[in-house]
């Protein structure tokens, strides 16, 4: 494996501008068992980070522990902030737009070309990443029109794919990002949106580093709320489309997908004064600006919410799709207006894009998809690291359980298929067929459409504390006496109508755009 890489620059940096990072970062890690007899199934993961944080460190020791060391690891960095996303006219004439894509593409080449070196087989990669490594997970399944096939991976992992608004190349958001990043390097002359001269571009070539840094540190912060000013952007060349166009089509790289969504994705991405209907309404219209007055009655309507049934004040967990309280009104930190708006975020940025990923993989199309939602209490956004064998076990995460569902993606790496032994499945439990020992393939059509994994425990003791995500208080749960629940259930009727609100997303993805 490589050594102390450097990692990329981070958005922003601290207030003061004491930088940490390298533009010398793209480096990835390998990582091999020392005695194996024959070429192995390949794991690459792409970390997340929005896009504008994050980098090569993940500590993939316990998946492949637990997956019997049994595959070769890759772990890749990639350009981030204005390093990695920075768009307009000018940088799509004269330069690469989605640079960072590109490097992770690279990265996948590279793969194809030097892996058997280290003893893997590059027949059989799978790509994985977590927010926006799923996210570029679902980038790179789109990549060239899905026009590649599985000549880079065969298989991926979608863990809360990440899909804030793609706008295009030169659309009104990117532009303005790109100037104000000028302007804060001194490379801006005052000419109007539409520029096509490479003045800017050459003078941003030639500016230093540390000047660019600083520049990425103020500009990436001026996003809207829990996100980045600098994204993946529609170029017409390695992303040629919207994910809710290109995917309705199942043109997609790769053979079979895994994808999955928290229950509770929002709280770290929304405002936290939501508290009332007005409030609502009001963040909906400046969080989406572009949709019509009809969207926005469709959206009042859709996730309008009541007071919640329940006699607890922050509850997890609904029933899902058993006619209760559902999370357009109930979830694990609040519940009414401001859960109406975390759950909104959730679907149209996490939730659906998990489906959509998961329709583009049909069997009529020869191809397999597998859909689960991590539902373990709280289940904020990243939470779903500590169960899957990539971050350290954390308390409210039973033994049982983490060894399931790490098992569940190792099965996926090597085998192309997530299902486990019934006996790890259960646990402690005693359900006779365990839905993950016979996990269902995900389709749209026929009688067994839209099956999907819910992914939860029972039993444990309560305790409360702040998430990860969340500044929140969230009641969870710790052992003894947690006990696994894995149940499979319908995906579109899950949490009142969920499947029906993706639709509406995707019809409406042009003017969100995503």
């Amino acid at each position: 494996m490589t050594s102390s890489a450097l990692t990329a620059y981070q958005a922003p940096s601290n207030p003061s501008f004491n930088i940490t990072g390298d533009e010398d970062c793209l480096f990835l890690s390998v990582y091999a068992p020392a005695n194996a007899t024959r070429p192995l199934p390949v794991f690459f993961w792409i970390h997340g980070g929005g896009y504008g944080a994050g980098d090569g460190s993940q500590d993939i020791g316990n998946i492949t522990r637990i997956g019997g060391n049994d595959f070769v690891s890759v772990v890749i960095q990639y350009r981030l902030g204005a390093f990695g996303f920075l768009s307009s006219d000018e940088v799509h004439q004269f330069g690469d737009t989605n640079g960072a894509i590109l490097d992770q593409h690279f990265a996948l080449q590279w793969v194809q070309q030097h892996i058997h070196k280290f003893g893997g087989d590059p027949r059989h990669v799978t790509i994985a990443g977590e927010s926006a490594g799923g996210g570029s997970v679902m980038l790179q399944a789109m990549a060239y029109g899905g026009m590649i096939g599985d000549s880079l991976f065969e298989n991926a992992i979608a863990s809360s794919p990440y899909l804030p608004m793609q706008y295009p190349y030169n659309g009104w958001q990117p532009s303005q990002a790109y100037y104000a990043f000028a302007q804060a390097v001194g490379c801006f002359p005052g000419r109007a949106y539409g520029n096509t001269s490479t003045t800017i571009l050459d003078c941003l070539r030639q500016a230093p580093t540390d000047v660019l840094q600083e520049a990425n540190a103020r500009i990436s912060g001026s996003g809207t709320w829990g996100t980045w000013a600098f994204l993946p952007v529609t170029d017409g060349e390695i992303i040629r489309e919207r994910p809710s166009s290109q995917l309705t089509r199942g043109q997609v790289n790769g053979k079979r997908v895994m994808s999955g969504n928290n229950a509770a994705e929002g709280t770290a991405f929304v405002v936290p004064d939501i508290s009332t209907d007005r409030d609502f309404e009001a963040w909906v219209k400046l969080e989406y600006p572009m949709l019509t007055a009809s969207d926005y009655s469709q959206i009042f309507n859709e996730y309008y919410a009541p007071a919640p049934n329940t006699s607890s004040a922050y509850p997890h967990a609904t029933c899902g799709d058993c006619g209760g309280d559902t999370a357009v009104k109930v979830g694990s930190f609040i519940v009414g207006p401001q859960q109406r708006a975390y759950n909104l975020y959730a679907e149209t940025t996490f939730v659906c894009p998990s489906y959509w990923l998961a329709e583009a993989y049909q069997p009529s199309e020869g191809k397999a998809a597998y859909k689960y939602q991590y539902s373990v209490p709280a289940a904020p956004h990243g939470a779903d690291l500590a169960a899957e064998g990539l971050q350290g076990q954390a308390a409210n995460v039973g033994d049982d359980f983490y060894q399931a569902f790490t098992t569940l993606w190792a099965n996926f790496i090597t085998e192309g298929d997530p299902s486990i032994s019934n006996a790890l499945a259960n646990g402690n439990g005693s359900v006779s067929v365990n839905a993950a020992s016979e996990w269902p393939v995900y389709t749209t059509e026929g009688p067994g459409a839209y099956r999907m994994l819910n992914l939860n425990e029972t039993g444990g003791m309560p305790y409360s504390a702040q998430v990860v995500s969340s500044a929140a208080n969230a009641t969870q749960y710790e052992g003894p006496g947690l006990m696994n629940d894995i149940q499979e259930t319908d995906a579109y009727t899950w949490e009142g109508g969920r499947g029906a609100r993706c639709e509406f997303w995707k019809r409406i993805g042009s003017r969100v755009p995503e």
